[in-house]
């Protein structure tokens, strides 16, 4: 929260230099295809971004029922913009979680609730963002939709196999109770030996109780199946609709007939996991050149450059605004919520 104008400031700067290298060498072709946009197209594009942000807010609604049945979807609506805000101006998106729970903290839920709710929406959203890198991967080799060189396809293994990773750890510290104990017992133990806790006993107590009850949240919503199901397919539909929204700016500016339906969304898919691993404020850098590297075998450079600084306008930055906007106004009393 401290450092919200610090990262802002680092993620105007890291923005500037990016769009700097984007248009420096085709800036007057890249100003007249975007001057001539489809505005129509690029009202779809942002209602197929905002369907995105709404499937998420389904997904995390889903689950946060279990707890607080009278939480209304409107109020997880605005917590998944702010996120998107968070998520945008921290490496790796690392502020968007704590942000959630804070916010539902302020919804009148647990900690240990708020916690295990968040990492399990997290789960969902990783399981259907590697089954959409997997088709996107099948499609590829039936069809040949994109052509890669050895630096994207090791990047994109990379990326693959580390959100794998990131969604088994997260399924393991979720029910593996000794495991948790063993890490609290020994880095508490570290903490003490550096004079940083004064209460060793009390501390490794207080958190084993709230371990307890985050493990028992986790086993409870483990047992209800429709719920993980429900989560699942809502993150799969919403990811679908990210995918697709470059699609309607290709259409926007009049390329529609040099790329399919099925090619946009793999390229998609393979730059969404690619920036997932990238550790900069909204993998920026990474982004845009496995999307130029991606795209470039549709279109000529200057076009591929007008349609990424029109999509990461309408999927990031136009995020980013919405996000900063609704936290400015957001109140988060449980009031809000009944």
């Amino acid at each position: 929260m401290k450092n919200i104008k610090k990262n802002s400031l680092i993620l105007l700067l890291i923005t500037i230099v990016v769009v700097f290298f984007v248009i420096k060498d085709d800036f007057n072709d890249i100003v007249n295809a975007l001057s001539k946009a489809n505005i129509m197209f690029i009202v779809i594009g942002m209602a197929f971004s905002v369907l995105y942000w709404f499937f998420k807010s389904l997904a995390l609604h889903n689950i946060v029922r279990e707890y607080r049945e009278k939480i209304k979807l409107k109020q997880i609506f605005k917590q998944i913009t702010i996120t998107q805000f968070f998520n945008g101006i921290t490496p790796f998106a690392s502020g968007g979680q704590p942000m959630q729970i804070y916010m539902l903290g302020k919804s009148g839920l647990k900690f240990t609730h708020s916690t295990n709710i968040i990492v399990q929406d997290f789960i969902l959203y990783q399981m259907a963002l590697i089954t959409h890198g997997v088709i996107a991967v099948l499609l590829n080799m039936k069809f040949g939709l994109v052509e890669t060189n050895p630096l994207l396809t090791t990047l994109t293994i990379v990326g693959f196999t580390i959100n794998t990773l990131v969604g088994l750890g997260l399924l393991f510290v979720s029910f593996s109770t000794k495991f948790n104990r063993f890490v609290v017992n020994n880095v508490i133990g570290l903490f003490s030996k550096m004079k940083l806790v004064k209460n060793k006993e009390k501390t490794i107590n207080s958190w084993k109780l709230k371990l307890k009850e985050f493990n028992e949240s986790a086993v409870l919503l483990r047992e209800k199946k429709s719920l993980i199901v429900k989560g699942y397919i809502y993150n799969i539909i919403g990811l679908a609709c990210y995918y697709l929204t470059p699609l309607f700016v290709i259409y926007a500016l009049g390329f529609g007939s040099s790329v399919t339906v099925m090619a946009v969304y793999a390229c998609c898919a393979y730059v969404s996991i690619i920036g997932a691993f990238v550790p900069l404020p909204g993998g920026s850098g990474g982004i845009e050149g496995s999307f130029l590297e991606f795209f470039g075998h549709f279109m000529v450079p200057s076009t591929t450059k007008a349609v990424l600084l029109l999509w990461r306008s309408i999927t990031y930055y136009l995020a980013m605004i919405v996000g900063a906007i609704t936290f400015n106004t957001f109140k988060g009393v449980k009031e809000e919520c009944e």
